[in-house]
């Protein structure tokens, strides 16, 4: 159980920590947001698990995968939120999202790549 805690805490200081920088900077913030620190934490949890390496493995390169269809939320955020707001923004980027990542399985899927 200590475990578990130690990792919810862990995580919880690196959401803390962007958000912290990015109160501070738009530009720092949004580059220790781009780090792939969650996924890093991730792959040393499974390691420190002894979860095996084709796991490990498996969720490094579905992350890759996963990662490109959330960029057209990044560029169309910024544009709508001045225009409707942020709530309904972050409403119509999540829905942008899941369109891109259907559509982007879709298309990877002609190369052997199976997201879904």
């Amino acid at each position: 159980m200590s475990w578990l805690i130690t990792k919810y805490l862990l995580t919880a200081a690196v959401v803390v920590l962007v958000s912290e920088f990015a109160k501070r900077s738009d530009k720092l913030g949004g580059l220790v947001a781009a780090l792939p620190m969650i996924t890093i934490l991730t792959l040393i949890w499974l390691y420190v698990e002894n979860q095996p390496s084709e796991k490990i493995a498996n969720h490094a390169w579905y992350t890759f995968w996963y990662v490109i269809p959330t960029l057209p939320m990044f560029l169309i955020f910024p544009l709508l939120l001045s225009r409707i707001g942020f709530w309904p923004t972050l409403l119509v980027s999540a829905a942008i999202t899941i369109m891109s990542f259907y559509l982007f399985a879709l298309l990877v899927k002609q190369w052997g790549v199976e997201l879904r």
